[in-house]
């Protein structure tokens, strides 16, 4: 016969334990409908959570089952009607089952609906991504600090208390105080013992010993559960965290022939680019570039969701972005990196000028440049000239996206971790 014992212990937190183990049980189910999320989302809404749909066949956990034969005895809890040896009645309904019926066709699937929080969501859309190439440059100009462990200490604050540990430490306190009168008491019993069971017992010596084992017992109870020098507090310090320097040029184009659906799949792409650099890198500065015949930096604000339109000049755009970086980001102390999406749509020499800027002044300052080209079906000049600059620098990546549908594998492709 084999017992079963369940002594795990129940914390407060397990939840969040078995939701982890749920994630990690079904991330590729997870990540397809997360990728298909982002796909059909607004600008606005691309960084709320989702809900999930898994089918419940898949969901199903190992379990222990009597096999044949053996004998076995269960208690049911309420039980007014049956005693041993009663035969209990099958359920009514299908195979014993809650009495719910196949469908009229046979076929049927239950879904379970899981729900991702924000954080859980965002998790999954940068899994496995970073910005290529990222070296230490100079560190970065304020100190930032971690939170690490360090051990336990006897002084803190209450939801620091680590209770397993203060206990470990009473026990240990109340075995060591305790042990020298436990072993005197039990060499005094045995002694008593010899004295009442012999032939003539000596009744001073047994008074004496009656009362050094109360004395003894009494001090063995005086020692306290839990002493104040028994508690132990989490104890964690604030350590320095070594931190790059890094900015990120979003360069956008608002001219004229980007109409408001390429405008929303550049925003969508620039969007998913600010919410990667924000939530994985503390200290990135992102510069927005706004253009069209003229090259403005604006704000965040303004570069999502301003309506300022005009002609098509890109390498004003370059232009701007070689001058900031000149005056306050040099590449001696930052990890650069460019981003710049457009319809394709220029005037040829401009696309030629667009390619001698890069190959000769901005790409030797940056670690990493990507370009998408929306809706590219036919090669315009600036892609051909951008093909130069892909063969001359191997930083610079180039991909084009028709639907929006083509944003997120583009993004994951631009910034996949690189292989060590």
């Amino acid at each position: 016969m084999s017992q079963f014992i369940d002594r795990r212990l129940n914390p407060k937190n397990k939840s969040a334990v078995n939701r982890q183990r749920f994630l990690q049980r079904f991330r590729g189910q997870i990540r397809k409908a997360v990728a298909d999320a982002v796909a059909k989302r607004s600008v606005t809404d691309v960084d709320r959570g989702e809900k999930i749909q898994i089918p419940t066949k898949d969901i199903s956990e190992p379990t222990f089952r009597h096999g044949q034969g053996g004998r076995r005895e269960v208690v049911q809890p309420g039980n007014k009607e049956f005693i041993a040896g009663d035969k209990v009645p099958r359920p009514e309904g299908e195979e014993g089952g809650s009495g719910n019926r196949a469908s009229d066709t046979g076929e049927g699937m239950d879904e379970f609906v899981f729900e991702l929080s924000r954080e859980e969501f965002l998790e999954f859309i940068f899994e496995d991504l970073e910005l290529p190439n990222m070296v230490k440059r100079q560190l970065a100009r304020e100190a930032t600090f971690k939170s690490q462990h360090a051990g336990f200490t006897s002084d803190g604050s209450p939801s620091n208390l680590h209770v397993i540990r203060s206990m470990r430490e009473a026990l240990a306190r109340r075995t060591a105080l305790r042990a020298p009168s436990a072993d005197r008491k039990r060499e005094l019993e045995v002694e008593l013992a010899a004295l009442l069971t012999g032939g003539e017992p000596d009744e001073e010596r047994i008074a004496a010993l009656s009362e050094e084992i109360a004395l003894l017992e009494r001090r063995i109870r005086a020692v306290p559960f839990l002493d104040t020098i028994d508690l132990r507090y989490r104890n964690r310090i604030q350590v320095p965290k070594p931190s790059t320097q890094a900015v990120m040029f979003c360069l956008m184009d608002v001219s004229g022939s980007m109409d408001e659906v390429k405008k929303n799949l550049a925003k969508r792409f620039f969007l998913l680019l600010y919410l990667f650099l924000t939530r994985n890198y503390e200290k990135t500065d992102v510069v927005f570039i706004r253009h069209h015949t003229v090259a403005l930096e604006v704000d965040e604000q303004d570069f999502f969701y301003s309506r300022e339109t005009g002609g098509t000049v890109v390498s004003s755009a370059l232009e701007l972005m070689k001058d900031i970086i000149r005056d306050r980001y040099p590449s001696g102390d930052w990890n650069i990196y460019g981003a710049q999406a457009s319809d394709g749509d220029n005037w040829p020499e401009d696309s030629t000028n667009c390619s001698r800027l890069l190959i000769e002044d901005i790409m030797a300052s940056v670690q990493y440049y990507a370009y998408i080209e929306i809706n590219n079906h036919e090669p315009h000049s600036l892609w051909m000239e951008y093909e130069k600059v892909a063969e001359y620098w191997p930083n610079f990546a180039m991909q084009p996206i028709y639907s929006a549908a083509d944003i997120y594998p583009v993004f994951r492709e631009l910034f996949k971790k690189q292989q060590a």
